[in-house]
């Protein structure tokens, strides 16, 4: 079982998520990039599929997942890492599953709402300022009147 806890500061709640490892699916490959012959024959590199759909994480997080604009994430909502970090297939199985505890830690909770402030009195003075000297320059960059 992969076990997650996600904690922020601001928020004093713990979310604990434990997703089994009968839902992710790792393969091994072959590792691209240098290694001399151990590279050709050894397969080193893992391939991490998680289907977040047929997951059984909560229905919010998987909300979340899905709707992050992520390159590793298929159409059909199944999200694939590929770890070849490390010359060994255990350290790579570490690190794919290491990849998606963080990957699912960054979802965990709802982002914080934001406050609207207002901008101060000299912010607003400089951006009149800056308005008046755009202004002013363009209006310079008509015809001379002779």
């Amino acid at each position: 079982m992969l076990s997650l806890t996600a904690v922020k500061k601001v928020v004093k709640r713990e979310l604990e998520i434990t997703v089994p490892l009968t839902e992710i699916e790792l393969h091994t490959m072959r590792s691209q990039g240098a290694g001399g012959q151990n590279v050709n024959k050894v397969e080193s590199a893992v391939h991490l599929r998680f289907d977040i759909k047929a997951s059984s994480l909560p229905d919010e997080i998987k909300e979340r997942l899905l709707s992050r604009r992520d390159q590793r994430m298929s159409k059909a909502g199944v999200l694939v890492i590929k770890a070849q970090r490390y010359r060994t297939q255990e350290k790579n199985r570490e690190d794919a599953l290491l990849r998606l505890q963080m990957i699912l830690e960054s979802v965990a909770l709802p982002p914080e709402k934001r406050r609207r402030t207002r901008p101060t009195y000299s912010s607003r003075i400089k951006r009149l300022e800056s308005k008046e000297k755009r202004s002013d320059l363009k209006s310079l960059r008509g015809r001379v009147d002779w």
